[in-house]
């Protein structure tokens, strides 16, 4: 396969991948109970074969999927952290794509098919998945369990990385979304490792294969995200599944998946997923990856920590009564609820922080405001103290935080518990940036002659001057 014609089919996968998308996966908070009946259908259709391989600390079932004939075995594994669903989203498009006939694809279905084996386990932390959050039901981090085996999960990978011997682990994460591309400022939106198996950061035969392959699914998602593939620091860490499925002998490619702005949800970066994995299983199944410079690996830059989610620029702040000018960046975070009240996005809320101040000349932000001119004040504060959250359901909160009126003192009000209207809620009375400090919800006003330009609630901000709305839902504290 020439690089022109691997260009060509990562394109056409690309641009059919709505043929082939799980209909049934339409947010990345699924949860095992979701992905089970999709497997117990896929069990009526050709090339498939669904297996119960192990069980999770809290008993729910891990399945294998295993599609192929052929002599080269692979084992792709998702979910090893439970919040990390983006390529879980990806296999099961993959499945579908797999099953498919008539399409224009069939040669490229039939070329994996004959000459590979695969093996997919799509959730392998399933008691991570139905928390949402990265660590087992034991709280402990499974891709730091490969020598202990403390985990039953852990101990399944083990166990069927040695039994299979596959040729080629598709060890597949997500990462931070804050991630740069070196010193770039872009943001990382996929990033790759060939995981060193010793200290001396070694390159074997089985090492070579990783950085091949990895070279390959560079090459065809530039078409799509060009300078946002970044490549992780191969720095040894023994304890990790990584590191040693690579010792062992199985060559592993680490897929990290990171942000993409406008896709909360990951579907634009599911679909990258899609067309990688396909492409790097073409690319086992006819031997291309071996034509692959192992020194277009090195090119690909490191991942960096330069990124805040908003990064204001040059705003002045009084402090004892004197205008000192500086940047702030601010993270936000989701945090993970059960309530039904936040429909627009299910399972999570926000809360956001100002993560540093000062001179943050060297960082980048995803969303970014000059505020040349500027003056960073505290939230009006809402004349009434209301008995309840309930009772800001009779206010004109539009037309107050016009004013910058928005916050408001509470009797009853539950911190943890976010309000979904936009307003900041003093449970405690203690008013964000006054004075401004770092770790401080990011709750505040951008004043230009006195009158609103900005109006922070939570991290989130609505624009006056261009009357844009980008708020969220509110902050209790």
């Amino acid at each position: 396969m020439e690089y022109s014609s691997a260009e060509e089919i990562a394109r056409r996968l690309f641009d059919s991948h709505s043929t082939y998308r799980e209909k049934a996966l339409t947010h990345r908070r699924f949860r095992h109970s979701d992905i089970v009946p999709l497997l117990n259908a896929l069990r009526q259709h050709s090339p498939f074969d669904i297996s119960k391989v192990g069980e999770s600390f809290e008993n729910r079932a891990i399945y294998q999927v295993t599609a192929g004939t052929g002599p080269a075995r692979v084992l792709l594994w998702s979910q090893m952290h439970g919040d990390e669903a983006t390529a879980t989203m990806a296999l099961f498009d993959i499945f579908n794509f797999l099953r498919a006939a008539g399409d224009g694809f069939d040669d490229i279905r039939q070329t994996i098919l004959q000459n590979t084996t695969l093996y997919f386990v799509p959730m392998l932390n399933p008691d991570g998945a139905e928390r949402f959050q990265r660590r087992t039901a034991t709280d402990i981090d499974m891709n730091r369990d490969a020598l202990r085996l403390q985990t039953p999960e852990g101990a399944l990978l083990k166990k069927l990385q040695q039994e299979l011997q596959p040729l080629v682990g598709f060890n597949l994460h997500d990462q931070n979304p804050r991630y740069s591309v070196g010193k770039t400022g872009r943001q990382a939106v996929m990033s790759f490792l060939a995981t060193a198996y010793d200290e001396e950061r070694s390159i074997n035969e089985v090492r070579r294969r990783s950085m091949q392959l990895i070279v390959g699914m560079n090459r065809v998602l530039q078409s799509f995200i060009p300078g946002q593939i970044g490549r992780f620091d191969d720095e040894f860490e023994p304890r990790a599944f990584g590191d040693n499925i690579q010792k062992w002998g199985t060559t592993l490619v680490l897929i990290e998946s990171g942000g993409y702005k406008g896709d909360p949800e990951k579907m634009a970066i599911r679909q990258l997923n899609f067309v990688a994995i396909l492409t790097a299983l073409l690319a086992l199944a006819n031997g291309s990856y071996q034509q692959e410079d192992t020194a277009e690996y090195q090119v690909i830059p490191e991942n960096g920590r330069l990124l805040f989610d908003v990064l204001i620029r040059n705003a002045t702040v009084m402090q004892n009564g004197k205008p000192v000018v500086l940047d702030l960046g601010i993270n936000r975070y989701e945090i993970t609820t059960d309530s039904v009240q936040y429909e627009a996005t299910p399972g999570f809320y926000y809360r956001s922080v100002i993560e540093d101040i000062g001179d943050l000349s060297t960082f980048t932000g995803l969303e970014e405001i000059d505020a040349t001119g500027l003056i960073l004040a505290p939230l009006g504060v809402y004349s009434e103290q209301l008995e309840s959250a309930d009772d800001l359901n009779r206010l004109a909160i539009d037309d107050l935080r016009k004013q910058g009126i928005a916050a408001f003192r509470v009797k009853q009000s539950n911190p943890d518990v976010a309000p979904k209207q936009p307003v900041h809620l003093l449970v405690t009375e203690k008013l964000p940036a006054d004075p401004l400090l770092v770790g401080q919800s990011p709750s505040f006003q951008l004043l230009v002659n006195s009158q609103p330009a900005f109006v922070f609630i939570n991290g989130f901000y609505e624009n006056r001057t261009i009357n844009v709305n980008f708020l969220s839902n509110g902050i209790a504290e």
